[in-house]
């Protein structure tokens, strides 16, 4: 019965495909497959490639062993402080595709843990659509883990709790016709992508990048402008530019600048909106870089 109700709510379902238009602003949001994904640039440099629009904006607001709730995004209080912080930065941001990618985390908690993982995702979905209001919210399966021998950990259980996430997963999207892209199942087994079975090395990205674009129902860019110079290019603008918007919405200094510390340098907060220019200067150059790699054949 319940495979036939979600038959039916996946008739209503739109395209497979993330539609982007002209001038978005993008959002990555999740845990430390998104944060580590700017250090390395694959990942957004091959949507950025795909998704055959001029002037994306792509904002990286991953962060390690974040959750739904927030839980890694508050600095000394409780999570609520880091789910308040995210709601800010998605109302400064005003995203118009936001593409969410949690429960990585969560699965370790196993089947006892999905329904507290599933009802945080719902108020994170309300949230985001309250405070942005973006045009399309993208659910993401987390990836499978790598059993790489030992003396790493065998991973062949964690994955079975991945499956089950991934599979809760597209049906919370189905609950909310909202696009799900199973990153999971796309990518598949594989072996030599991470540094410890979790987390994806630059090279792992560079191959599961494509994977990711897949899942998102996106057409890949020609192996020719992928693997080009200019390509290389683009990609190590894309990584200068996620540090300089890095450093201006997680300074190093937070405490002193923002919270009970401010009274010693918070008047330094003034320089952090001075990122802003640089930034746009960068994506003028990833623009360009973008325009003459999608012109190779």
């Amino acid at each position: 019965m319940k495979k036939f109700w979600l038959s039916l709510l996946s008739i209503t379902l739109p395209a497979s495909a993330v539609t982007f238009e002209d001038n978005d602003t993008v959002v990555l949001l999740g845990n430390t497959v998104i944060e580590r994904a700017q250090k390395y640039g694959h990942l957004e440099t091959a949507i950025s490639l795909s998704a055959g629009k001029n002037n994306l904006k792509f904002r990286n607001l991953g962060w390690s062993g974040d959750t739904v709730f927030g839980t890694a995004r508050s600095y000394f209080g409780p999570p609520k402080e880091g789910f308040d912080r995210l709601k800010s930065d998605l109302t400064e941001l005003k995203p118009n595709v936001v593409i969410v990618c949690y429960g990585a985390v969560a699965a370790f908690d196993g089947e006892k843990g999905l329904p507290e993982f599933i009802s945080g995702y719902e108020t994170l979905l309300s949230m985001i659509k309250s405070s942005a209001a973006p045009r399309e919210i993208v659910i993401v399966s987390p990836p499978p883990a790598e059993s790489l021998g030992a003396p790493m950990p065998d991973m062949a259980k964690h994955n079975k709790r991945l499956a089950l996430y991934s599979e809760a997963l597209g049906d919370l999207a189905a609950k909310h016709k909202l696009r799900f892209a199973d990153f999971f199942t796309t990518l598949g087994s594989s072996k030599g992508l991470t540094d410890n079975g979790l987390h994806f090395t630059s090279e792992g990205y560079q191959t599961a990048s494509p994977k990711f674009v897949e899942a998102l129902g996106l057409t890949l860019a020609t192996g020719n402008q992928l693997q080009s110079e200019h390509a290389r290019k683009l990609r190590e603008a894309t990584v200068a530019k996620n540090k300089l918007f890095f450093f201006r919405w997680r300074p190093a200094n937070e405490t002193y600048l923002r919270l009970f510390r401010k009274h010693e340098q918070g008047n330094n907060v003034r320089e952090l909106p001075m990122f802003d220019p640089l930034i746009a200067e960068a994506e003028k150059e990833i623009e360009a870089l973008k325009k003459t790699t999608l012109s190779l054949k």
